[in-house]
């Protein structure tokens, strides 16, 4: 049989997520950072080869929406990596750590990748920039997740294989209003988010 996995989804409290967007106000903010972690939630949990889906988070409204799709609630301590570590711990097998800024995520491409991670000991895909990480797999007695700034670096310093692939949709994650915007002409985004961009105004591009 497949070996299935428990994805952990970390989620900032929608305060304090995406401060990267630029020219958006606090309440738009604020509600895209919501949309892009539901669009992200409900392709994980669609996802062939995930066995449940474990939303780390505070934020109350978060939590609540986790909950109505099934998903256990682990907390966010403030330390991401260190939350990732404390969600897995209960749990033995693969586990899969999976960034919430993924609105436009096809259950295929997380598919695709996880066909991949099972095969290593650790791994990570790398983002579209290039510099960061957007998904970490390992087995429980070696998850150490190392997200942060420069991520990717970080995976690669501590023997974590890449994975390979186009995996588009997996590795563009929205830091930017142009990642959204990149996104949004491509008319790929979630529905959660395409709903969300109708209420706020997006500056345009320098």
């Amino acid at each position: 049989m497949q070996t299935q996995f428990v994805a952990l989804v970390p989620v900032k409290s929608s305060d304090q997520g995406k401060s990267r967007l630029v020219g958006v106000s606090a309440t738009g903010r604020q509600a895209l950072a919501l949309a892009f972690a539901l669009d992200t939630l409900d392709a994980v949990c669609a996802t062939p080869g995930v066995s449940s889906t474990v939303v780390v988070t505070g934020d109350a409204a978060v939590a609540r929406q986790a909950r109505r799709r099934g998903c256990p609630v682990a907390p966010d301590t403030g330390d991401l990596n260190g939350s990732l570590r404390a969600a897995a711990a209960p749990y033995d097998g693969m586990l899969v750590a999976v960034c919430a800024d993924l609105p436009a995520l096809r259950p295929d491409d997380l598919a695709d990748a996880l066909a991949q991670m099972r095969t290593s000991a650790t791994s990570f895909v790398v983002d579209h920039h290039g510099t960061g990480t957007t998904c970490y797999a390992g087995p429980s007695e070696a998850f150490d997740p190392r997200f942060g700034a420069d991520s990717a670096a970080a995976h690669a310093a501590v023997g974590a294989d890449t994975v390979a692939g186009d995996l588009s949709t997996l590795r563009h994650d929205v830091d930017t209003v142009d990642d959204l915007l990149d996104l949004a002409g491509l008319g790929i985004l979630g529905q959660h988010t395409t709903a969300a961009l109708e209420a706020i105004s997006l500056p345009c591009r320098d």
